[in-house]
C-alpha cells in the first residue's frame, strides 16, 4: 500500500486567531455598560469662588451697606455672621445627634430675605470635617423656597409685584485652599 510522505502527513496550522469569544465578552460588556448607564444620576449645584483682586473699585457711596451673610458651619453649631467686621446674627446649636435645625434655619431665613429683598449671596465657611450631605442640607435650606412657604414680593419698576423664587440662591465658599 502507497502511504503519503510524512510531511505531507502533517496537519496544516491553522493560524487564524478565534476571535468570536472575545467578540461576544465586548459585545455582553457594552450591553451591560448601556443598562446600567440609566440609572446613573449626576446632579450640580452651582457656587461660585470668591474673586480676590486688589483693584476693586469702592463700593458707591449712596447704597446701604451689602448683608454680606456669611454662614459658619462647625461641628456643633451652624453660626449665621452679616457685614464687613462679621457680627454674629444668629446661633443653631446641632441637636445631639449631630443634625442641624434645617427647619429653624430656613424659617429665620424667610424673616431676613423679607427685610433683604435685593440680597442673593451667602458665603458658606464649612469646617473641614462637616459632611457633604450636611452642606447639601443646608444649601438646599438656604436656597429654595418651598410652596408652603410664604410668598415674598419684590418691587419692579416694569412689572411691579414678583414673587421671588430664591432666598439666596448665590452661594460662595469663602474657604476654599487651594
Amino acid at each position: 500500500m502507497y502511504t503519503l510522505p510524512s510531511r505531507r502527513q502533517k496537519k496544516k496550522r491553522n493560524d487564524k486567531l478565534n476571535l468570536v469569544p472575545i467578540l461576544d465578552s465586548v459585545f455582553i460588556l457594552i450591553f451591560f455598560l448601556l443598562l446600567s448607564a440609566q440609572f446613573i444620576k449626576l446632579f450640580e449645584i452651582n457656587s461660585n469662588v470668591p474673586i480676590v483682586s486688589s483693584k476693586s473699585p469702592p463700593p458707591p457711596k449712596k447704597q446701604k451697606e451689602p448683608l454680606s451673610l456669611t454662614v459658619e458651619m462647625k461641628k456643633d453649631a451652624l453660626i449665621f455672621l452679616t457685614g464687613s467686621n462679621q457680627v454674629e446674627l444668629k446661633k443653631f446649636p446641632a441637636t445631639p445627634e449631630g443634625d442641624y435645625p434645617f427647619v429653624e434655619v430656613h424659617t429665620f431665613l424667610i424673616e431676613l430675605k423679607k427685610k433683604h429683598i435685593d440680597e442673593q449671596t451667602i458665603i458658606f465657611e464649612p469646617d473641614e470635617d462637616i459632611e457633604y450631605e450636611k452642606i447639601v442640607k443646608l444649601m438646599d435650606a438656604v436656597r429654595l423656597l418651598e410652596k408652603t412657604d410664604e410668598t415674598i414680593y419684590r418691587k419692579d419698576e416694569i412689572e411691579g409685584d414678583v414673587p421671588l423664587e430664591f432666598l439666596f440662591d448665590d452661594i460662595v465658599f469663602g474657604n476654599i485652599t487651594s
